[in-house]
This record gives structure tokens, C-alpha cells and sequence, in this order.
């Protein structure tokens, strides 16, 4: 899994950011998307390569700007102990 974080300028409200998470989420099995229209990124935990995840958000009326990706790694109760 990777936790891939995309600049999407464009989004304005919470109905922004609604349409791109189901955007990204009718195009993609993602484990979990977020966006955030005031930090102006969208982040996605996926294994979708990023450049169909740009794609789709353009396609939806925004821009994608830059990405980001690194590994992903579940923090919780347990993560600690398994170290």
C-alpha cells in the first residue's frame, strides 16, 4: 500500500472535496481517500499507480498538481508491539 498525497487546486468547499473523493473512489479500490479543500490536497491510500489517480481528479473538474508517495504503514493500538 502507499499513501500518495496530491495538490489539487480548484476545490472550494466540502462539496468540492466530496466530488473528488468519489471520484476517485468510482475509478479506483482505494482503502481510503481524504481530501481537504483548505489544505488544497487529496490524500489517497491505494496501491493505483498516481498518474491515473491525476488523471481521474482532472477529469473531475480540478487540477492535479504535484504528487507525493511513500510507503504506507497502519499506526494503531497495536503497531508498537509488532516492532
Amino acid at each position: 500500500m502507499q499513501k500518495i498525497t496530491v495538490k489539487v487546486d480548484g476545490m472550494q468547499c466540502g462539496m468540492c472535496e466530496a466530488h473528488v473523493n468519489d471520484a476517485v473512489r468510482a475509478a479506483f479500490p482505494v482503502k481510503k481517500v481524504t481530501s481537504s479543500h483548505s489544505k488544497k490536497e487529496t490524500v489517497i491510500i491505494t496501491d493505483t499507480p498516481e498518474g491515473k489517480i491525476k488523471e481521474v481528479i482532472k477529469n473531475s473538474g480540478y487540477d492535479a498538481l504535484e504528487v507525493t508517495k511513500e510507503p504506507y504503514e497502519k499506526k494503531g493500538l497495536f503497531s508498537a508491539l509488532r516492532k
